[in-house]
């Protein structure tokens, strides 16, 4: 019986972030570059690259909740943003998980007098279920609204219910965290991204639009520079099963993984998200023992799995107003605990762990134009 496939949901690139948005219509929106909103009680992880000692630049920002949970739950990742920093591993990427306690409705209504437009509506109402799944009931289910998705905006309506908490100065070779209710000006040399919100589309919606054209022109030009037989990866690729099992052959196994890889974005380019929570990430190269030796979670050692995944699309989008900022990467692989622990009155981000793995062939994806 053939394992069941967990479902995929797509994060696209959406409207500008316009102003400083502030409460829950800040931290319950899923946004690329920007800078990191906080959850009430919970102070902003303000990292620094371990190999230059510069604040890290967010690169993204992912509000999902997981169904039946209490917590309202934020993850953000950051890079470094300096040359040649990007492609540093680990040491110049970070990914850190944040969580609060959801507000009671009568607990929002009695603090209605104090906070502008303060509304009882139940979080993540009109929300897209991300972690749902029929057939099998392991652990917390994931409810994710990455809360900008021009199609179902109108059906939400977020309103501020708390103090927003911003990103605070950020000190050259500080590590810690902002303290949760402070406030204070940017620092000017903040490396930032022009921030745009994340929208979100199902993957299925797209597989009966699939056009492969451009996938193979763009393996035909790989082919030319590499001398592989396409032909036979092409035939090989399109006869497997969902399984993805592939017989002995005389092709790489990494121009395998690759051609998977390009055959199943082929449907929708542009992604620069792939959010599957507890699922199976879309290698890019062929993976290392990293991802089966992945670490314990640091707070309860408990065991980690896939929750998302960066694109290569993302790269040429992140743009900056600071001349000289650029991130490089083929696609970072986010690790998350599989309990989400969050200990009792816990203000810190907890840090999570991702893979980081290179574009084997760079000029695919820049010679592409997405926006």
């Amino acid at each position: 019986m053939a394992a069941f496939l967990k479902p995929v949901l797509l994060g696209l690139r959406d409207a500008p972030v316009h102003g400083s948005p502030t409460g829950p219509d800040a931290w319950t929106a899923s946004k690329l570059g920007g800078i990191p909103d906080a959850l009430p009680t919970v102070a902003a992880p303000r990292p620094v690259c371990q190999r230059c000692g510069q604040p890290l630049a967010l690169i993204v920002q992912v509000y999902c909740p997981l169904e039946g949970s209490p917590f309202h739950r934020l993850l953000h990742v950051f890079a470094c943003a300096c040359p040649g920093c990007s492609t540093g591993g680990a040491r110049s990427w970070k990914v850190f998980r944040s969580q609060c306690l959801q507000v009671p409705e009568r607990e929002a209504q009695d603090a209605q007098t104090q906070e502008n437009s303060l509304a009882a509506e139940d979080w993540c109402e009109g929300a897209d279920d991300w972690g749902s799944d029929t057939e099998e009931a392991p652990s917390p289910q994931l409810t994710l609204d990455f809360g900008n998705d021009a199609s179902s905006a109108k059906d939400v309506d977020w309103t501020a219910r708390l103090q927003d908490l911003r990103l605070q100065d950020a000190v050259l070779g500080a590590a810690h965290p902002v303290p949760p209710g402070e406030q204070t000006a940017l620092s000017p040399g903040l490396p930032l991204f022009l921030p745009y919100y994340i929208c979100v589309a199902d993957e299925d919606e797209y597989i009966d639009f699939v056009n492969l054209d451009h996938a193979h022109s763009l393996l035909r030009d790989y082919q030319q520079r590499e001398g592989i037989a396409m032909d036979q990866l092409l035939s090989q690729s399109l006869s497997n099963d969902g399984d993805e099992k592939y017989e002995k052959t005389v092709i790489k196994s990494g121009d395998q993984t690759f051609y998977k890889f390009m055959k199943r974005i082929a449907a929708c380019q542009e992604q620069i998200l792939r959010y599957s929570w507890s699922g199976e990430p879309l290698f890019l190269t062929c993976p290392t023992s990293e991802v089966t030796e992945l670490p314990a979670c640091s707070q309860c050692g408990g065991r980690r799995i896939f929750e998302f995944q960066l694109m290569p699309a993302l790269v040429s989008m992140l743009k900056s107003a600071n001349l000289g900022l650029s991130v490089e990467f083929g696609t970072i692989l986010v690790y998350t605990c599989e309990k989400s622990c969050w200990p009792p009155n816990h203000q810190i981000p907890m840090e999570e762990f991702c893979i980081i793995q290179e574009d084997p062939d760079e000029l695919l994806f820049k010679s592409t134009s997405f926006y």
